[in-house]
């Protein structure tokens, strides 16, 4: 529900009164009662749930990650309402409590909405508190819910910030002392409601001067805490992005000739485009690249077919604004490289000399939400520490896992490498013949030129048979 009706209304005359039919009073009891929905601020206990099933694992599955953030971007939605109806009434009521015994109505609301952000955003940060890839979770930034980097963080200082909350419990002790003046807002449906609401938010509020600057001295802990780990983490970041960008532009001396084309030509690449399909999971390697002796296995990369603006017209896929605009053609790939999650031509993503063709055993439907999910990280950076428990920048392989995991029957499992959780390329192709997947094709596997069938899977595991 907009506020914008409540806050363009001019606010009364000093020393006015309101009455409680006044209907920017109304509007406004109506958004706090609509932005505190049970469903949305009992999350916490569903993300309780999910905290306990992750407990021993010390990260989130695709799966867990998304609820986490659809809750919380709900939860982050109505907490705008109940500050923008807050704003309004605090304005409407006045600051003192000489103001507040005529404004009896706009005190009501605004104390019930400030009841429900105390509750809601202490609900979180209990959580948060006790569960450190939480914490990391809800400070990583969601493009898809619209929710920016941080907000675990403004969140926590803005529920702890002493003033606000002396100020809260000065009006929660005139509430207290007037209850009888209350008495005829009672009748009111709206009112009579938010009042109810406050008497039970307020038996459970712990009010007291300690346990308020207790609180602050958490926030100031936790605050010094992240940005030591966020220094850190930046740090290290930078450095494994510059060594990674070299050795990915670094070639193996003596593999190829110099200057030497591409083994897969654009007849070759035109070729296993007509057999792709949209869902489709690309393998793809380069012979003389520097990073293969870095990776293990055989194949160290992979790519996620888009399809063709036709192709998926007819199976109805239609990504949301603005990647559907986005990915209109000649785009056919979503790929994650150095440069980040992109969207790209087939010219860039198979200038390679092999490749093979991967496809999951779902139906169409299943096929749409994966490349849903998975255009929800476009734009996201690379992954250059390759650890997969944060989706805020993303490895190629990581955009397959998140888009796949709990698709239907597809479910993935991460590998502890180099004391990070992640899955390499030659991981993910085990797990994924393992439930399934289909070996379409294979280009300049083996043998020049594309194989089909049987042939091109012989040939997969053939260039994996040293493994």
């Amino acid at each position: 529900m907009t506020m914008d009706s409540v806050l363009q209304t001019p606010d009364p005359t000093p020393g006015t009164s309101l009455d409680a039919a006044d209907p920017r009073i109304q509007r406004a009891a109506r958004a706090v009662l609509g932005a505190t929905h049970s469903e949305i601020f009992d999350a916490p206990i569903e993300i309780a749930e999910i905290l306990g099933k992750s407990g021993d694992r010390g990260y989130f599955l695709p799966d867990e990650d998304d609820a986490i953030r659809v809750r919380y971007s709900r939860f982050l939605a109505s907490r705008s309402v109940l500050l923008t109806t807050l704003a309004a009434m605090e304005s409407m009521a006045g600051g003192r409590d000489s103001d507040w015994q005529r404004r009896l109505p706009a005190f009501v609301v605004a104390l019930a909405s400030t009841c429900q952000l105390v509750r809601g955003s202490r609900g979180w940060i209990e959580l948060a508190s006790s569960c450190r890839p939480l914490r990391k979770k809800l400070d990583e930034a969601d493009a898809r819910h619209g929710v920016p980097r941080k907000t675990f963080a403004r969140l926590y200082r803005s529920a702890t910030k002493t003033s606000r909350k002396l100020h809260f419990q000065y009006a929660v002790r005139f509430y207290q002392s007037q209850a009888a003046a209350f008495e005829p807002l009672r009748s009111d449906p709206l009112l009579g409601e938010l009042i109810r609401m406050i008497d039970s938010e307020v038996v459970a509020l712990d009010l007291r001067l300690g346990q308020l600057w207790l609180e602050r001295l958490r926030y100031r802990w936790f605050s010094f805490r992240r940005r030591h780990h966020s220094a850190w983490k930046s740090t290290v970041f930078e450095l494994f992005r510059i060594s990674g960008s070299l050795i990915a532009d670094l070639k193996q001396p003596g593999v190829k000739a110099p200057n030497a084309p591409k083994r897969v030509s654009s007849e070759l690449r035109e070729a296993a485009l007509t057999l792709a399909r949209p869902g489709d999971v690309f393998v793809t390697r380069h012979d003389d690249a520097m990073s293969n002796l870095f990776l293990p296995g055989f194949w160290p990369h992979v790519a996620l077919y888009l399809g063709s603006e036709a192709e998926r017209a007819e199976m109805g896929l239609v990504f949301p604004p603005p990647h559907q605009s986005q990915s209109a053609d000649p785009v056919r790939f979503l790929e994650s490289k150095k440069d980040g999650v992109r969207l790209r031509q087939a010219e860039e993503t198979l200038a390679v000399d092999a490749f093979m063709i991967l496809r999951p055993a779902l139906d169409a439907a299943e096929i749409m939400e994966a490349l849903t999910r998975a255009m929800g990280h476009c734009g996201k950076l690379y992954d250059f520490v390759f650890d997969f428990r944060c989706s805020d920048c993303i490895a190629c392989t990581e955009l397959v896992y998140r888009a796949y995991h709990h698709c239907g029957p597809l479910e993935f499992s991460l590998r502890e490498v180099g004391g990070r959780m992640a899955l390499p390329a030659e991981e993910l192709i085990h797990q994924a013949l393992e439930q399934g997947f289909e070996v379409v094709a294979s280009c300049n596997v083996g043998t020049a030129g594309i194989l089909k069938g049987l042939k091109a899977e012989l040939a997969l595991h053939h260039s994996r048979s040293g493994l």
